[in-house]
Order: structure tokens, then sequence, then C-alpha cells
């Protein structure tokens, strides 16, 4: 999963990612792009892993990306500043809800407002590009897929109006438009960055309506990301913070793009797998391996509560509680999977 992190100027976007991913330039360059990548936290695992004592564990992972400043001038209709945002799953919207000097008054309504214009003329740009073209192609004879030309006039009618297209379920998930990755359809989790000791979220008058919003204090999750466990131990405890920024963006992000992990589990490794709710067994395998996939006979399927609950595998097969499943079995969150397949 990788998630794009965006802003306007002055939000705090690079101290969202550098408190996100624990990391800081060793150079002391922020101006360009950069990539982090984090272990979701994920409790299970840990557990799984000091049951089979494997090899290797690997928990499931997630990219964070932050367009450089070289790449991102604010400006409309700069298309470039999108190019890499575009192969984003999500998007993470950094919004400034502090003060300070030299700072007017935050404004995250306004804010985001804004950052989705932004969006919406990329995306109309795109779609009239796309139209212009499907136009041409049916006068030299080629007929277009009538389908696809239905899903880009409506993008464009809603686009048109100032809509984000990630407000209208059956266009962020239409299959024929998945290619143009349009990034007013893609999930976005609001990121409201407070000040240090401010942990209350705005007012609701003060916040866009409909949107996924979570609070953050970027600048101490930034230097809470740099101690020891020892020391952030106390800051959590000084400053009141419960779970750290990591943990409470992964799992908004999860549920935000409904995302679940299953497990497979043995001697040579423990592993964690990333998904989407509702897949069905035989895609789940293709996660793994496209052969797995290809030469699919069943899914051994045991939940992690029942395994807790039986206390090994072997007793849990004799409660009955390890299934075969089918090729459209869909997983569910903290499935045991065994795929039994043939090449």
């Amino acid at each position: 999963m990788r998630l794009g992190i965006i802003g306007l100027p002055q939000s705090g976007k690079t101290t969202v990612f550098e408190a996100l991913t624990r990391s800081v330039p060793a150079d002391g360059n922020r101006q360009e792009s950069r990539i982090g990548t984090i272990t979701v936290p994920d409790g299970r695992v840990e557990i799984l892993s000091d049951m089979y004592k494997p090899r290797k564990t690997i928990f499931a992972q997630v990219e964070y990306f932050l367009p450089g400043k070289g790449d991102h001038t604010g400006a409309k209709n700069d298309q470039g500043i999108w190019t890499q945002v575009r192969d984003c799953d999500a998007l993470i919207h950094a919004v400034r809800n502090f003060s300070g000097y030299g700072f007017d008054a935050p404004t995250p309504k306004a804010d985001v407002a804004a950052m989705d214009q932004e969006l919406i003329i990329s995306d109309l740009v795109v779609v009239e590009k796309r139209l212009e073209r499907l136009a041409l192609d049916d006068r030299r004879g080629k007929k277009p897929n009538p389908e696809e030309t239905v899903l880009l006039e409506r993008c464009k009618e809603h686009l048109g109006n100032a809509v984000p297209l990630r407000r209208f379920a059956d266009i962020a998930a239409a299959k024929l438009l998945r290619g143009f990755a349009f990034l007013s359809a893609k999930p976005m989790l609001i990121l409201l960055n407070n000040d240090d000791e401010d942990d209350v979220l705005p007012e609701a008058a003060a916040l866009p309506e409909g949107e996924e919003c979570l609070l953050i204090r970027a600048k101490l999750e930034q230097e809470l990301a740099q101690m020891s466990d020892d020391e952030a131990k106390d800051f959590l405890a000084e400053f009141n913070i419960t779970a750290s920024a990591t943990d409470r963006v992964v799992q908004r992000s999860y549920d935000l793009m409904g995302l679940i992990s299953f497990f497979t589990v043995g001697e040579d490794e423990v592993r964690a797998w990333t998904i989407g709710r509702n897949t069905e067994a035989v895609d789940a395998a293709e996660v793994i391996h496209s052969d797995i996939k290809k030469g699919f006979i069943r899914a051994e399927v045991l939940a992690y509560d029942d395994l807790m609950d039986a206390g090994t595998y072997a007793e849990a097969r004799k409660k009955g509680t390890v299934r075969l499943e089918g090729r459209t079995y869909k997983v569910c969150d903290g499935d045991i999977i065994n795929f039994r397949f043939n090449v």
C-alpha cells in the first residue's frame, strides 16, 4: 500500500512524513521527493511468530511518498507535481490547524477545499483530453466503448461542478477508469496538524463535511519518533498520547481503503498479507504468487481467534474449526490460510 502525502505550503506535510516514517534525511535535504516504508503494527503477527518460531517473520508494510518541493509548486494546472502521486493507492492531506508568528488563523475547511480544487482541475484536464481522443477516434471510424464515454461524461459533469470523484463510489471503483488514476477519486484521509498542546479537533463547522479526519500533533510526534523507547514512554504519558501517529494513521488508512490482513504460518515464515475486504480466496492466493491462483484447489482456513482459543493448529483441527473453502470464499480479517494448489 502506497500513501501520498499532500498539502498546501506551510501545512507541515514534511513534519507529518517524518513523524509517520520516523526518518530524517541524513544530509538534511528536505527538497527532494522522499519515500519511507514502515511496518504495519499488528500484535497478531508477533503472537503467531512466538507460537511457530519461524526463520522469518514478515509484517505487512506501508509506503509513504512525499513529493519534493521541486515537484510541488502549489500552482494550479501544474500537472507535473501529480505524476508520481497518481501511483499512490490513497492520499493523506496534511492541513494546518496550528497558529504561530507570521501565520494567519488556521482555516482547515477552506484549505481542504483549495487542495480539492487542484485535484479536480488536474483530473478535469485528463478527462477532457480523453474525451477529445475518443471523439477523434469516432470520426475516424473507430468506435469507442460507450460505457467508458458515459463514465467520462459523468466525471466531467461532477468535476465541472467542483465535486471530487471520491464522493461517487461507483465512479471511484469503476474498472474502466482505473487506468486514469484520478486524484480526486482516491480515498483521502485528512490529517489536521495541531499545535503541540492542542489535542482537540476543531468544531464541526470548521471541518470539511463528509471527509475522514484525524488529529495529529506532527511536531510533537516527530520528536517522539526520534526518542528511545524509555524516553518515548514518559513523553507519551506527559502529552496524553495513547497511540503513536503511525499506529493511528495506518489503522485509519486501512479502514478508509477497506483493507484487511490474512496470515500464512509455518516453520519457515510467518507473514501478514494485505488485501481488500471481500476478496475471494483465489484472488488472495494471487497476492502470494500467480501460480497459486493458477493451480488453486482449495484454501485451508482457520480464524485467528479460533487458533487462540484452541491453543494449537492440531487442537483447532480436532475441534473442527479448520475448514476447507473454495475459490469464491471471501477472506476475513485474521484468517490463517494454507492454499492447496497444483501447477
